[in-house]
Formats: C-alpha cells, sequence, structure tokens
C-alpha cells in the first residue's frame, strides 16, 4: 500500500496516578507497533493536590505537543479497597483528559482486563507477563521499566490494535 509509513497512527497510553503517571507512546506502522517514548511522570507527596495534578497536566501537554497522537487510551480506574486512592487516579485520569479535551485529541478507555486480553491473550494475566509481552510485541531490547510504563505501553498497544476493529464494525453497523 503506498504511503503506509506515512499514515503511522500514533497513541498515547496512561496508567494513572497521583504519585505515578506512567505514559507510553506507540505507533502502528502498517502492521507493526513501534515504541516511540515511555515513561513515569512522577508527583511529589508534600506538594498540594492541585499542585500535584498541575504537573501531571502540565506533563501530558509536552507529551501531545512532542508526539502529536492521534488518541489517548486510557486505563480505567479499578475501584479496589482504597477509595481516597480511586479518587486521586480518578482526578489524574481527569487532568490526562483535559488537556488531550483540549487539544481535540480523542479518548478511550479500558479496562485492566481489556488491556491485559489485548496484550496477553488473558484478562488474568500477572504483571510480569504484561511486561513480557510489552517487550516482544514492540520488539524491545529489556523489558520495560518501571511498572507504570509498561503497564501505559500495554495500553496503548491495546488501543492501537483494539481501535481499528472497533472502527470497521462500527462502519458496518455491527
Amino acid at each position: 500500500m503506498a504511503g503506509a509509513e506515512s499514515q503511522a497512527v500514533i497513541v498515547l497510553g496512561i496508567d494513572p496516578g497521583l504519585a505515578n503517571t506512567g505514559y507510553g507512546v506507540v505507533a502502528r506502522r502498517g502492521g507493526r507497533l513501534v515504541a516511540l517514548d515511555g515513561g513515569v511522570i512522577e508527583t511529589m507527596a508534600e506538594l498540594a493536590q492541585e499542585r500535584r495534578l498541575t504537573d501531571i497536566h502540565t506533563a501530558i501537554e509536552g507529551l501531545l505537543e512532542e508526539h502529536a497522537p492521534d488518541a489517548v487510551a486510557l486505563e480505567q480506574l479499578y475501584f479496589g479497597q482504597n477509595v481516597r486512592t480511586a479518587f486521586a487516579v480518578g482526578q489524574a485520569r481527569g487532568v490526562v483528559m483535559l488537556a488531550a479535551g483540549q487539544r481535540g485529541v480523542p479518548c478511550a478507555s479500558y479496562t485492566p482486563q481489556q488491556v491485559k486480553g489485548a496484550v496477553c491473550g488473558s484478562g488474568r494475566a500477572q504483571k510480569d507477563q504484561v511486561s513480557r509481552m510489552v517487550q516482544v510485541l514492540l520488539g524491545l531490547a529489556e523489558e520495560p521499566r518501571p511498572d507504570h510504563a509498561a503497564d501505559a505501553l500495554a495500553v496503548a498497544i491495546c488501543h492501537a490494535n483494539c481501535a481499528p476493529l472497533a472502527s470497521a464494525l462500527a462502519r458496518v453497523g455491527a
């Protein structure tokens, strides 16, 4: 297909958190997935919550500017036993979505089970399995670290693999 290289789809994957927000940038070029960037946005616990959220927003704005993604994919909020943590994660998700919305970049959300299923073939995969599969799928020399970055890359892979199928199904009215 002529021009397939110029039609790369770029996805910014996010593993949201107040203390650590993982990010991973993945491009789909033809049939291949390539990692462009990945890491963690860390905020200091001693800062006021509004300052920490501002820092996350500013860092996400920088990533959006640098990589110009076609979409932002976020891991959905998992309500565990700690409600306080769940609210903080929700706020971090909100500032990421705000930054994307300000640039007109669409957002998609995936449950942890959807991400694990897309990357490992099983929604019950362990963290180390996810990290190893991210390494294999992206052709990385070593497993991505820390875990938040690996999780964000997995979210980006999930979207890069699922979005074309969802779009095709929507076109045929399925």
